[in-house]
Formats: structure tokens, C-alpha cells, sequence
């Protein structure tokens, strides 16, 4: 068998009885969570812009777009995809040498299984098998290194899920693998240097582009059976070797995922609990601060501290606040909290954050780096203009894997979220839907989503 056999094989195989009950539990909280950020984000200026071509070019009115018309199944998960990855704020997956988004896979899995009929429990497993596709490929196959970007891997992630969503045999589902992995090799100059819209909509687009592959591959379109291991495959291409025994994999890895309790780039989410700690603990104005430092891990170093990727103190779009370490820390203590309206034009742009951002350095820690990503390690420190030091270090944070996010709390992002957006009666359905999504059909959910915005 080829390594795209195997994976289909796996795909095949994964069944809604092999999830343990703590994963359910994540999987729910990560798809309330998808869901919150993609009603946040209803109205952005690349949204409605998508939604205008959707009504232009979108084809028949299959499958439901959150908050607006139905659509190809294609345009529903490009679409949706984009409102759940726009404000920046779902979860996040830490592999060494590599960073995903994984609930990134929701918009299409959902087009998926509404088209297929699927029920909740279809959903959920479909789900799974992306979150394990996609997080062990980012284990062992890393790519940000070679140059490029975590939708790579996501292509394999994407096309096994949705496969699963739509009931495919083995050798469809072997060649929508193989089709997706040849063809969505994107380049991480999207999240380097001058950010730009792309930041947001590069996984949505391997969505789009995954989505179509998937139907090309159920009405019998063919795609390189070597895709892995073959002469210029993605082995020998990009990645490098690496063995996955799909055999031995389980359904578990999305308990190791992470969920954002600020709007802000993952890696950032540490030092923001301990900078608004301190300023709790010790009362601090902002015009008292003199300097702060942040020692952090390599890989916050790297892509939003300014290290490899650019400098982070030229700030002057949302792409370019929310992977900054420098914008976020100030905007923390600004304004006591990092939500999508410190990435309001006007509130980036205001003198108040911008003279205090450049008063943030950060440095690398080689032993931060080295617990790196068992643990989201940071030392905050502030420098008061009369002298005094205020010191704090972090480990983790809530919502990291060793202290993950309660029901309770993921409830009042959803609620913040959504708030004025939606009414409350609709609000408490969706959560309702959610809460008991094994029970459902996946229609039923989309119907109430629909109605957002």
C-alpha cells in the first residue's frame, strides 16, 4: 500500500465509538469556539467581499453559509472557513517546528457532511480525523523551515476529513489525498514580513481548493497514488522522510490543542495573562512604564517578536497587531483586555498604543526554547519610571493543554462574541445544538446558523 492507502485506510476505519468521552468534550468546545469567532467576524471588509463573489459566481444553493445565502460546497467552506479564521482568535496546535490551526478545518467539514446528510457523530469523527491528520503531520513533517506554510499539511487534513464527511471508499478517498497533497503547497511568505488579508484567508482557501478536489476525487478523478513517498513527492520534495504507522494512530489528539483566551496570535497567549496580571497585582498606569522585556521561547521570538519574520513595531493594519508582541502587550495594558476591538483601524492607529509599543522588547530564552511546546514559557518584566521592577514568569496559561478552558468560560467568549450580533434566544439554540451535537443533524445546526448576523 502507498502512504496515501494507509492514511485512507485510517480515514476508513475511524469510527465516533473509538472517541474517548474527554475528547467529545474537546471536540465541542473547540466547535462552540470555531462558531463564536465566525459570528465575531460577520461584516469584515474581506467577508463581504468574499460574499459578493459567492453571489456572483457560487453556483446552487447546496450548502449554508453562516449568516448569509447557500452556495456550492466549495464557496460554503471557503466562506465559512474565512469568518471562523478572520479575527484570529480559534485554536491552535504546538508542534516543535510547527503551528496549526486545526479547528481551521471546521467550515469545510461542515459544507461536507450538511451536502452527505451526515449526523453530529459524523461531524465529530470527521473533525477528529482532521485534528490527528493535521497535528501529527505538523509532529513529524514540519515545514515552516523549508518555506512553507502550516496549509500545507492542512490540504491532507482537509481532504481526509471531508472524505470522511462525505462517505467515501477507500480508493476515492486515497485519491482526494492524493490529489490535495500534489496540488495546495502554499508558501509561508503569507505570515512573513508585510502581513496582509492572505494572513487570514490562506487556510480558507486550501478549504475551497480542497473541498472541490474532494468531489473531483468522489466522481472518479484520479490523483498521484505516491503523493507521499514517490520520486518529487512530498517526502522527497518539501518535507523530508518521516514515518506515521496510520495503524497505531488514534482519535485523541485534539485534547492536545489549545484554545485562546486572548484575540491574539497563539503563541502570545502566556504573556498577555501575565502582563495583565501584573498590572492587577501592582496597579501600574501605562504612563509610569519605562521600559518592558519579554523573554519568550524561540518560536514567539521568531514569528512575533521580531525576530526571522520582521520587525513588530511597525504596526499599522489587524494582520499586523495581532502578530505582534509588542502591539499586543500594549494594548493589554491600555485597554485591560485583548479583544477584536483593540484591531479596530482606529484603535491601532491611535498615539496611545503606538508610543507604548515601542517601549516592548523581546528576547529569546534558550531554556525557554527548550521546554518549548510542553510548556508556553515567558518572563514578563516592567521597568517603572521611579525606579521599581515588577517581575512575573509563566509557564501556561488557561486554555493550554495543562489547564484547559472550562465549558463556562468558552461560553462567555461565545457570548462576548456573538453579543449584539445575534439575539439571545438564537445564541442558547447553537449552544444548545452543540452541547448535544451526537444527537443531531448537521442540517439542523446549519438552519440556526443561517439565521446569524
Amino acid at each position: 500500500m502507498t502512504y496515501a492507502e494507509k492514511l485512507a485506510d485510517f480515514v476508513i476505519k475511524a469510527s465516533y465509538s473509538d472517541l474517548s468521552p474527554s475528547a467529545v468534550d474537546a471536540l465541542k468546545v473547540r466547535v462552540l469556539d470555531a462558531i463564536g469567532c465566525a459570528i465575531g467576524a460577520i461584516g469584515a471588509a474581506p467577508l463581504v467581499a468574499i460574499a459578493g463573489q459567492n453571489e456572483d459566481f457560487g453556483g446552487r444553493g447546496v450548502c449554508t453559509t453562516i449568516g448569509g445565502a447557500a452556495t456550492s460546497p466549495d464557496r460554503a467552506a471557503f466562506y465559512n472557513s474565512a469568518l471562523i479564521r478572520y479575527l484570529d482568535f480559534n485554536d491552535s496546535y504546538l508542534a516543535k517546528g510547527e503551528t496549526c490551526h486545526p479547528s481551521d478545518n471546521l467550515g469545510a467539514l461542515l459544507a461536507g457532511a450538511e451536502y452527505s446528510g451526515a449526523d453530529g457523530k459524523t461531524l465529530l469523527t470527521s473533525l477528529a480525523v482532521a485534528y490527528q491528520v493535521q497535528c501529527r503531520l505538523s509532529d513529524v513533517a514540519p515545514v515552516r523551515a523549508k518555506g512553507f506554510d502550516h496549509t500545507t499539511q492542512g490540504s491532507y487534513a482537509l481532504a481526509a476529513g471531508i472524505s470522511k464527511a462525505l462517505g467515501l471508499d477507500p480508493g476515492r478517498t486515497a485519491n482526494a489525498i492524493a490529489i490535495s497533497g500534489t496540488a495546495f503547497n502554499a508558501l509561508r511568505v503569507t505570515r512573513t514580513g508585510t502581513l496582509s488579508n492572505w494572513k487570514g484567508l490562506a487556510y480558507p482557501n486550501t478549504a475551497f481548493c480542497v473541498t472541490n478536489a474532494v468531489f473531483l476525487a468522489m466522481r472518479g478523478i484520479t490523483g498521484p497514488p505516491e503523493v507521499f513517498e514517490g520520486n518529487k513527492g512530498f517526502m522527497d520534495a518539501i518535507a523530508g522522510r518521516f514515518e506515521i504507522d496510520w495503524t497505531k494512530e488514534d482519535l485523541e489528539r485534539v485534547t492536545k490543542t489549545i484554545v485562546k483566551r486572548y484575540n491574539a496570535e497563539i503563541h502570545s497567549q502566556s504573556i498577555l495573562e501575565g502582563v495583565l496580571e501584573l498590572k492587577r497585582e501592582h496597579g501600574f498606569a501605562p504612563e509610569d512604564i519605562k521600559a518592558i522585556e519579554i523573554q519568550t521561547f524561540d518560536v514567539a521570538y521568531n514569528i512575533i517578536g521580531g525576530g526571522e519574520e520582521g520587525d513588530k513595531h511597525l504596526v499599522a493594519i489587524k494582520e499586523q497587531a495581532d502578530h505582534s508582541i509588542p502591539y499586543l502587550v500594549a494594548a493589554a495594558i491600555l485597554d485591560n483586555e485583548v479583544m477584536p476591538a483593540q484591531f479596530a483601524p482606529g484603535r491601532i492607529q491611535r498615539s496611545d498604543i503606538q508610543a507604548l509599543l515601542k517601549k516592548v522588547s523581546v528576547n529569546p530564552s534558550q531554556s525557554y526554547s527548550s521546554s518549548f511546546p510542553e510548556q508556553m514559557p515567558c518572563l514578563i518584566r516592567v521597568e517603572l519610571t521611579d525606579g521599581s521592577v515588577l517581575v512575573k514568569e509563566k509557564k501556561d496559561y488557561e486554555g493550554f493543554h495543562t489547564k484547559p478552558m472550562k465549558w463556562e468560560t468558552i461560553l462567555e467568549k461565545f457570548g462576548r462574541l456573538s453579543d449584539g450580533r445575534i439575539e439571545a434566544s438564537l445564541r442558547n439554540d447553537i449552544i444548545d445544538s452543540v452541547g448535544r451535537l451526537e444527537s443531531i443533524k448537521v442540517k439542523d445546526l446549519m438552519s440556526l446558523l443561517a439565521k446569524a448576523g
